[in-house]
């Protein structure tokens, strides 16, 4: 396993770059999908323009807020130089835990100042030298545009929807020390809270822009599922706790193809610092098999279907991928009394609603066209 994108590189190809230890390795496969998701989405909207489905528009533009082009610059040159530029003057003391540096108050108040200086001064001078406002004067809006700010939102509003899930589903660890939820920001990422409050932000931020919600769904389904598989190859490769129960079975002869490894694993070097005592199920590599299978299902078949009918069968299918690996994999006693965890329950709304959605989204389509 490896902890950080450093670890991976000087394994795979001997080649050591200190600089790489900042980088979590599910933080990079998590970024990944992203910019994967963001681009497959891309796609979809310069295939949906080219069909008629989306349209791009004359927008007018903005008159700059000058007071918040000046304050961002100076945030962005203060982080900057507070952090980064601490951080590189002082990596040698600071690569052991840089993460830990990242999150806390230490850095250089000089550089941070010096660096929010310059940035002011060169967002001064771009100002002057290509004025972006001049009265009157329009652009030609295309929906794929929109790409950049459309991704912030949903790893924002994501981000924040998979802590509140998580911390829901460890409700007595939150009630025993609420301060769990700052003590370590970046773990603890619960995919079904991510996936509706992202879901959220992307239809609000998409719905100001022009596109219609039923259209939103169906670009973004594909690309969910796809993201969810690159996601999951940060969780296995990294090893960060998200694994079966232990499996001490043998592996049976009419899977004597699959490695070892993919049967059961001891998941060693993981991020945690964990040592296993027996292999467990490593259902990161099946949910991965199972997104990316999914994923060229749903693509291959993303032409055939009425508006909104696509993410339905989206949920039917991602209902059934949780679902059916729940029985292996760790979770936590949630509720007191029920014998299903908190992602059997949603899996289950999740595929109810995708059947009722395929009836609800075919009716209105046909009652539209006729």
């Amino acid at each position: 396993m490896y902890p950080t994108l450093y670890d991976a590189v000087l394994d795979i190809f001997g080649i050591s770059i200190p600089a790489f230890k900042i980088v979590m390795m599910f933080g990079f496969f998590v970024a990944l999908a992203f910019l994967v998701a963001s681009w497959v989405m891309t796609l979809e909207f310069k295939r949906y323009e080219k069909e008629g489905k989306v349209s791009a528009f004359q927008k007018a533009i903005d008159k700059p807020n000058l007071a918040w082009e000046y304050l961002s610059s100076a945030l962005v040159g203060f982080i900057v130089g507070f952090k980064i530029v601490y951080l590189a003057l002082n990596f040698s003391q600071l690569s052991g835990n840089p993460q830990a540096f990242i999150l806390s108050t230490e850095g250089s108040l000089l550089w941070g100042i010096l660096l929010a200086v310059v940035f002011i001064v060169l967002k001064y001078f771009q100002l002057k030298k290509d004025p972006p406002y001049v009265a009157g004067k329009t652009m030609t809006f295309h929906p794929y545009m929109m790409m950049g700010n459309l991704t912030m939102v949903a790893a924002i509003s994501g981000f924040a929807g998979a802590k509140l899930f998580h911390h829901l589903e460890h409700f007595s660890d939150l009630v025993d020390d609420p301060m769990v939820l700052f003590r370590d920001p970046f773990s603890g990422l619960t995919y079904f809270g991510g996936l509706l409050c992202g879901a959220i932000g992307v239809l609000w931020y998409s719905h100001k822009h022009g596109v219609k919600w039923k259209t939103m769904l169906d670009i973004g389904g594909p690309s969910m599922m796809l993201a969810y598989g690159i996601g999951r190859m940060g969780c296995h490769f990294s090893g960060d706790g998200d694994w079966g129960i232990k499996n001490l079975a043998p592996k049976p002869d009419w899977l004597s193809w699959l490695p070892d490894w993919a049967w059961a694993y001891d998941y060693p070097n993981n991020v945690h610092g964990l040592i296993l005592e027996d292999p467990v199920w490593p259902t990161p590599v099946y949910e991965i098999a199972m997104a990316l299978t999914i994923f060229v299902i749903l693509w291959s078949i993303r032409k055939k279907f009425a508006p909104g009918v696509l993410f339905a069968i989206y949920f039917i299918f991602a209902g059934i991928e949780r679902f059916s690996i729940e029985s292996i994999r760790v979770n936590p006693d949630q509720f007191k009394g029920v014998a299903f965890t908190q992602a059997e329950i949603i899996s289950l709304v999740m595929m109810l609603l995708g059947v009722v959605g395929i009836i609800y989204f075919n009716r209105i389509h046909k009652k539209q066209i006729n």
